[in-house]
């Protein structure tokens, strides 16, 4: 059996590598009775068809920005809160307490979870250095969820959708001006060639999450199925580990390159702290009784 699995990134990104080895391990494991053929980049579906694409069956497995659904159920941008998990310990243990919400939900569409990878915490990139949420007002501001569109209309900012992979042709056209994203698409992207500052707010860590078509999973045999699901495990701690151990070294390729790497000033941060406690509040009443769960189990 052959699984075409879509994915959002490069090659050279560590979530793309971490599939691979995933799919590798399962073709191992099966002794190639099931291979998943990573299609990576965007090359087969774009990102925000993977899930209808899933869910419909027009290919069995796949990887989403989980925030992206979040239009449709606010559960699904837990994990993009601004400054409420803003560290891998923060975001595990808020992933830990959401999984069984998002996997409900998922369940409820056909669809069931495999795992989920942290990306690197996200930073503010930008062609002119900044030193308050003032300097980024008017800006086009490159967005890829609701949240993040959120995020800009509160700093006063245009938000502009743009898939990772026409990042680069986005700021070189003018079609916009600055981003948050982690320090891994800055360098996907080569960030170097068409801006200067990557401001370090580590503002939360977004997740993706490796999702299969039900149907399609429960038609394997017992074994195969336990297999899997015994992989994805040990794909999800390889691709956190992944994610925290290579923070460091994007960030030095990134000014290695000539992006000035910097820490937020007081003002900035205080500003951007404030706009997080207000997205937190509008999530609680939007997420309702599990929202309010799950922040409640998360603080507690």
């Amino acid at each position: 059996t052959k699984w075409d699995m879509p994915t959002p990134y490069p090659d050279s990104n560590f979530h793309t590598k971490n599939d691979q080895w995933f799919a590798d391990q399962v073709k191992q494991a099966t002794g190639g009775k099931l291979d998943i053929v990573i299609h990576s980049n965007g090359s087969l579906i774009k990102m925000p068809e993977i899930t209808r694409a899933v869910q419909s069956g027009q290919v069995n497995i796949g990887e989403i920005l989980m925030s992206v659904l979040s239009n449709s159920d606010p559960i699904f941008g837990v994990d993009s809160i601004p400054f409420l998990a803003p560290n891998y310990q923060a975001a595990r243990k808020l992933w830990n307490i959401a999984r069984p919400y998002v996997a409900k939900r998922l369940e409820q569409r056909g669809i069931t979870l495999l795992y989920s990878v942290a990306w690197q915490p996200q930073g503010i990139y930008t062609k002119k250095p900044i030193t308050s949420t003032a300097d980024l007002k008017d800006t086009k501001f490159r967005t890829y969820s609701p949240t993040t569109s959120e995020f800009a209309k509160l700093i006063g900012a245009v938000p502009t959708t743009v898939q990772a992979p026409d990042v680069p042709q986005a700021f070189l056209t003018g079609l916009v001006d600055a981003m948050i994203t982690s320090s891994a698409t800055g360098v996907d992207t080569q960030a170097w060639d068409y801006l200067k500052h990557y401001y370090n707010v580590q503002a939360f860590l977004p997740l993706d999450i490796i999702m299969v078509n039900k149907s399609a999973f429960d038609a394997l045999d017992a074994k195969t199925r336990k297999s899997i699901k015994e992989i994805a495990a040990k794909a999800e701690e390889k691709g956190w580990a992944t994610s925290s151990a290579a923070n460091n070294d994007l960030l030095k390729t990134m000014s290695r390159h000539g992006i000035h790497v910097e820490a937020p000033n007081a003002k900035l941060k205080q500003e951007l702290d404030a706009i997080g406690k207000q997205m937190a509040d509008d999530w609680a009443k939007k997420a309702g009784s599990d929202g309010a769960a799950i922040l409640a189990a998360f603080r507690k």
